[in-house]
C-alpha cells in the first residue's frame, strides 16, 4: 500500500494557473478548484484504504481528516471544520462521477485537464441552454 501523503496546499500553482485560464465564471472556477482539491484528497484516501474512489465512505473521509497533520489540528479545535470539509469532499463526488462517466474511466484516473474541460462544458451548456440543461444547477 502506498504511504499516505497529506496535501501540501489547496492546489498546486500549475493547477491554479490552469483553472485561471479556463473560460469560467468566478463561481465555476471556485467549484472547479474544490473538485480538484477533492479529487486529490479522494485519491489519497483511495491509496490509503485500497478502495476505489467511488467506494469511499463518509467515515473514511473523517478518518483521513483526523490523520492528516495539516488538517487534524483544525478539525480537533473546530468540529464544524471537520464536518464542513467532509461535506465539501463528498459533494465534489457528484460532478467527479459525471466527469468519469463522460470520460469512460474511473474517478481516480481523471486528470486536471479533464476536470477543467468538463466544468467549462457544463458552464457553456448552462449559458447557452439554461440551468435545467446543465449538470450543475
Amino acid at each position: 500500500m502506498t504511504e499516505f501523503q497529506p496535501p501540501a496546499q489547496f492546489l498546486t500553482s500549475e493547477e491554479s494557473a490552469e483553472v485561471d485560464k479556463a473560460l469560467l465564471s468566478t463561481r465555476d472556477k471556485f467549484l472547479t478548484r474544490v473538485a480538484l482539491y477533492s479529487l486529490r484528497s479522494l485519491k489519497q484516501i483511495s491509496q490509503r484504504t485500497g478502495l476505489p474512489v467511488a467506494a469511499i465512505t463518509h467515515q473514511q473521509i473523517v478518518e483521513w481528516i483526523e490523520q492528516d497533520a495539516s488538517l487534524a489540528q483544525e478539525a480537533q479545535a473546530n468540529e464544524s471544520f471537520r464536518n464542513f470539509l467532509t461535506q465539501l469532499v463528498l459533494s465534489s463526488l457528484k460532478p467527479l462521477r459525471q466527469v468519469a462517466i463522460e470520460a469512460e474511466q474511473a474517478i481516480e484516473n481523471l486528470t486536471v485537464a479533464q476536470v477543467i474541460a468538463w466544468f467549462e462544458k457544463d458552464a457553456r451548456i448552462r449559458l447557452e441552454q439554461g440551468s435545467d440543461a446543465a449538470f450543475l444547477q
